[in-house]
């Protein structure tokens, strides 16, 4: 329980490190983008659709990790008031019910990047750039959820939490 506990809080991390990254490569493209465009007079043709396609990627790719660190905003004034016993059965269900939502939410993920990756889709913009690359962070990242909810709920049930 401890090994799995521990892979998975690493891949997590790692996963934020990679959100981290990608947030700081669209704030660099998005400062490119604005001194091509306003000092140097040129065009910025792929600029806006590698920073929403970057966000979009960090915003997926990055929710293991803050779930990690209970980041995700929680209403748990119910919990915080309830004996331990209750607690734990709430935050239980609660994580039942996220590893639900991210595997219906993972599973239509990969139906869509497989498609596009099947029929050799492509985006309807100037840069026309592979339609998978953007549709891939989604499966992943909330597949990802589900394990570390997963990992959550071994933490819950022997008591780390």
């Amino acid at each position: 329980m401890s090994f799995y506990i521990n892979a998975v809080s690493a891949v997590s991390r790692l996963f934020g490190v990679i959100a981290m990254l990608l947030t700081a490569s669209a704030a660099l493209v998005v400062t490119h983008m604005v001194v091509v465009r306003y000092f140097l007079d040129g065009s910025t043709i792929w600029q806006t659709e590698y920073v929403i396609y970057a966000l979009v990627a960090a915003t997926f790719l990055g929710s293991p990790y803050v779930l990690l660190h209970r980041g995700h905003v929680n209403v748990d004034l119910l919990q915080l008031r309830a004996a331990p016993v209750a607690r734990r059965a709430m935050q239980t269900i609660s994580a039942l019910v996220g590893i639900a939502f991210c595997a219906l939410l993972a599973w239509s993920g990969w139906e869509h990047f497989h498609e596009a990756w099947s029929f050799g889709w492509r985006t309807s913009t100037v840069w026309a750039i592979p339609l998978w690359i953007p549709l891939l962070p989604l499966p992943v990242g909330v597949g990802l959820m589900v394990l570390q909810y997963i990992a959550e709920i071994m933490k819950i049930q022997g008591g780390a939490r």
